[in-house]
């Protein structure tokens, strides 16, 4: 964390810049705040949560602009490269590393806040993960579960990839299947996700692509062992289409009877409740052979730019939307693990669907890695690593020619960081 002293300066330093900013000739400041992730039922909830900021902030009007979701980072992008008007924007995890380096985004007070003490260890955690500094508060957390139909046949939910593939492909039959694969846009986190756990122990959680000996993930017999099993959960547990599906498919598979087993994010509980489908539960993701998980935890949020002519006002509304009432409305809203302390109190997050999450967390073995955002070549390998998956689950790819190919890429991105 920051030492105390460099945080009041920084606020300091805002709140004098703030108090010098323009205004209307009426002396009403007003603020513009652009989401990224966008639907039409969360949108209604953020004016909802600005309209309360508002009233309690006599004097600051603020405009939501909410592009369509497909192009929203592209066009958040496009207006800090130009510094248009804009005071209060979504950052995501995988864009926070360059709005920060391109000098975008402005260091929030923390240590001044009494907000910052009620937020959870994560939160915090997550806060400062780009350079050790606050350049967003996160709303809320992705964290991966396993959904799975309990009217398939299936008295507990599998403890293991090798269950899993067990369990569906028991499961499949007819025009049903066990498994929602994820063959498209995405679709190599889950192999990732599975060679991590049958590295186990011996994998680095600060560099999540890394052994503890410094050498890559992909390097491993573990890491074929997984990748094979990952093969053979696509080819006899899971639909053949799920070869190019995405998130909106995988879950649609889910929800519509077609598969009987899910691995999602917690936004994925409303839908499943709002489908139709009674007969399902959560529980953590399966472990590897010795009995260990791995998987980052996705998260977005709010920040500032560093060119708004109204920073007192800006960070007092991204202060407002991170404290626990707002908080917890906007995490039960949108399905996400909440950010408040106080949320541990709340029976809709110790409960039900929920219950998995909190489990996980309170397993050791169940382990919260961090992404290697900070690498170049991160941004490319997301590209690279789908299609490589789509190679390898079409049978124009082996396992050793695409482990070969990641071990390779990741051994040389770590001579670039060194």
């Amino acid at each position: 964390m920051r030492k105390p002293l460099l945080a009041v300066a920084v606020a300091a330093t805002l709140v004098l810049a703030g108090c010098g900013s323009g205004s209307s000739s009426s002396g009403e400041v007003r603020l513009r705040m652009i989401e990224s992730l966008t639907s039409p039922e969360r949108t209604k909830l953020i004016k909802s949560l600005v309209s309360d900021f508002e009233q309690a902030n006599p004097g600051v009007k603020v405009e939501l602009i909410s592009p369509p979701l497909d192009s929203a980072d592209q066009k958040i992008t496009q207006i800090l490269q130009t510094k248009k008007d804009l005071d209060v924007l979504e950052v995501r995890d995988h864009t926070a590393k360059s709005f920060s380096n391109n000098g975008w985004l402005a260091e929030l007070p923390t240590q001044d806040w009494p907000g910052w003490s009620d937020l959870t260890d994560l939160a915090r955690k997550k806060a400062v993960e780009v350079g050790g500094k606050a350049y967003l508060i996160p709303y809320g957390f992705y964290q991966r579960t396993i959904f799975y139909r309990t009217d398939w046949g299936m008295a507990k939910p599998p403890a293991t990839w090798q269950e899993l593939y067990e369990s569906g492909k028991r499961m499949t039959t007819g025009d049903r299947y066990g498994y929602s694969f994820r063959g498209g846009k995405g679709g190599a986190d889950y192999a990732v996700m599975m060679i991590s756990a049958y590295n186990g122990k011996a994998l680095n959680p600060e560099k999540s692509f890394y052994l503890t000996d410094k050498r890559t993930i992909f390097s491993t017999p573990e890491a074929a062992q997984a990748l094979d099993l990952y093969v053979k959960i696509f080819k006899e547990a899971s639909p053949p289409d799920s070869v190019s599906w995405g998130y909106p498919e995988m879950v649609q598979g889910f929800t519509s009877g077609v598969t009987g087993m899910l691995i999602q994010d917690p936004e994925v509980i409303k839908t499943v409740e709002e489908s139709g489908v009674t007969s399902w539960s959560t529980a953590p993701i399966p472990k590897g052979p010795t009995g260990w998980a791995f998987q980052p935890v996705g998260y977005a949020g709010w920040g500032v730019t560093s060119f708004t002519k109204h920073p007192k006002e800006a960070v007092k509304l991204v202060q407002f939307l991170s404290e626990a009432k707002q908080s917890i409305a906007f995490a039960k809203g949108n399905s996400l693990i909440p950010i408040s302390r106080q949320a541990q109190n709340d029976p809709q997050f110790s409960q039900g669907a929920w219950k998995a999450y909190l489990q996980a967390q309170q397993d050791l073995k169940q382990v919260i890695t961090i992404r290697p955002v900070d690498y170049p070549g991160w941004s490319q390998f997301l590209v690279d690593s789908d299609r490589d998956v789509q190679a390898l689950i079409t049978g124009k790819k082996t396992t050793a020619e695409v482990l070969r190919s990641w071990d390779a890429f990741w051994t040389d991105q770590a001579k670039k960081v060194s």
